[in-house]
């Protein structure tokens, strides 16, 4: 009976050891422009909720462009659509409930600009942002070159909204210099976020996740974060980001050190 528990134990061992992150998805971005049956354009100014100054367009002027199998999303100093910024913004055709979820990127460098690489959800099932979550893999203030900082939206409907982060995270790195590693690993119980394979914060989720204001949108430990989600890529100007403003102007902006994201890979793992 011994001997059988043993190799029953073995065998348990050698299964949960052969387990690992297998890349389900990927886009290295190697050939000469974006690869539209992975990613589509989100286009418009307004705002975006969030008092931010630039118009996302449809590749007006090359905000967004592949080059040198590399991403390129570029913020230039322009005045099109009542804005006097252009930039880009894509979001990813495909949707994942669960995984890991890496892009390896360097960061733009100047006043008031915020790149982030983050998800959305792909359907509304819990209502209205931010009733149905958001994971921000990396966000950056472009005036400050080593944090970064990671967050998760959820609790009800704004604005009955919350929100739990790592807040402002300091590396010994200048992020608008080198190319890094900015990931997450979503489970059923607890979200992770990572700089270069090293983990910096964590998020349990398996719990009730209802902000306490306004309606109750869930009914199970874990929501919302247990649906599709997609990628999203983007660089704004200005914003509530920042605070409440003035942002800056098309004069101070003329001197951005760089106002470029590059993103060398996104890659999607699940535990096979």
């Amino acid at each position: 009976m011994i001997a059988k528990y043993i190799l029953i134990l073995c065998a348990f061992t050698i299964g949960t050891s052969m387990a690992n992150w297998q890349m389900v998805w990927q886009d290295e971005f190697n050939g000469g422009h974006l690869d539209q049956n992975h990613w589509e354009f989100e286009t418009g100014g307004g705002g975006w909720g969030n008092n931010e100054l630039e118009f996302y367009t449809a590749n007006r002027s090359q905000n967004v462009r592949v080059e040198n199998g590399h991403l390129v999303i570029d913020v230039r100093v322009e005045s099109y659509g009542g804005r006097d910024f252009t930039s880009g913004r894509i979001h990813s055709k495909q949707a994942w409930a669960y995984g890991k979820f890496e892009a390896r990127a360097r960061l733009p460098s100047g006043h008031h600009l915020w790149p982030a690489i983050w998800m959305f959800p792909r359907d509304s099932k819990y209502g209205p942002w931010a009733a149905s979550g958001e994971i921000d893999i990396m966000e950056y203030r472009g005036d400050v070159h080593d944090k970064i900082e990671g967050t998760i939206h959820y609790g009800g409907q704004w604005p009955n909204n919350i929100y739990t982060g790592s807040g402002p995270h300091h590396f010994n790195v200048d992020f608008s210099k080198d190319f890094h590693n900015f990931a997450v690993e979503w489970d059923t119980k607890e979200i992770r976020w990572y700089m270069d394979g090293n983990k910096y914060f964590s998020v349990n989720i398996d719990r009730n996740m209802w902000s306490g204001k306004g309606n109750n949108p869930y009914n199970k430990n874990g929501q919302p974060f247990d649906q599709p989600f997609r990628w999203i890529l983007n660089v704004a100007v200005g914003g509530n980001f920042f605070g409440p403003g003035p942002y800056v102007t098309p004069d101070q902006a003329r001197h951005w050190q760089k106002h470029t994201m590059e993103i060398d890979y996104v890659r999607v793992y699940q535990w096979r």
